[in-house]
């Protein structure tokens, strides 16, 4: 896997050298070589963010004891692509000695006049290009977070539909059970009742013969002693 990183570093280090050089020259060109050279720039500039993105794949694979070393590596390559993305910017808005007196005219003090306001200017407008960028990356953040947040809140609420049919059938249940306890003990106290009944009228022939036999033996005891 390693084998695979170093290839695209060379591949990186071959590719910004080419686009630094080609940056460099750009200020110095004719107006249709200098768009045409622009142009060129930007498609290697987009193929170096291509290995770095395969480069980043490739650490991520990397065992964490090990992976170390490959992350400061492509901190400091991401680094550089930033400064030859800014270098870039600068570049495109840059004018070389020629064009620029060619602007200016020859005039010392108004050339000079013009010079400074032309270089306020490049700043300027570098300064409003860094904005904005900065602002699209916060916009592309913040669309991330509202993304997730949206959803881990829809789980949320999958979660509490799911909880809510719990409960609903936990009551069903708890009902059918309330219903079938009273129905038990409807049963249970019409048993009693009508056991209680059974002993009763159980126990009313038994006195009936325990008196007939009483008076026989009291009727015999008289015959006895007389």
């Amino acid at each position: 896997m390693s084998s695979d990183f170093e290839g695209y570093e060379q591949d990186f280090a071959v590719l910004t050298a080419e686009i630094t050089s080609k940056i460099s020259r750009v200020p110095r060109l004719p107006p249709d070589e200098k768009k045409q050279m622009v142009a060129n720039v930007e498609k290697q500039l987009e193929e170096a963010k291509e290995l770095l993105e395969q480069m980043d794949l490739e650490v991520r694979e990397i065992p964490p004891q090990s992976r170390g070393m490959y992350s400061n590596r492509m901190r400091s390559y991401k680094q550089e692509m930033g400064k030859l993305e800014t270098d870039f910017k600068r570049s495109r808005i840059a004018y070389s000695d020629e064009v620029r007196n060619e602007l200016l005219g020859d005039d010392g003090n108004s050339s000079e006049n013009q010079l400074i306001k032309l270089r306020e200017e490049r700043a300027h407008l570098l300064d409003n290009t860094e904005r904005l960028e900065r602002s699209s990356r916060r916009l592309e953040a913040g669309y991330q977070i509202a993304v997730e947040t949206e959803q881990i809140g829809q789980e949320m609420l999958e979660n509490l539909s799911h909880d809510r049919e719990k409960i609903q059938r936990a009551r069903e249940r708890l009902r059918e059970t309330d219903a079938d306890l009273g129905k038990s003990s409807r049963i249970l106290t019409g048993m009693l009742r009508r056991g209680s009944k059974r002993g009763i009228s159980l126990l009313r022939p038994e006195a009936e013969s325990l008196w007939t036999v009483s008076r026989l033996f009291f009727f015999f005891l008289l015959f006895w002693t007389a």
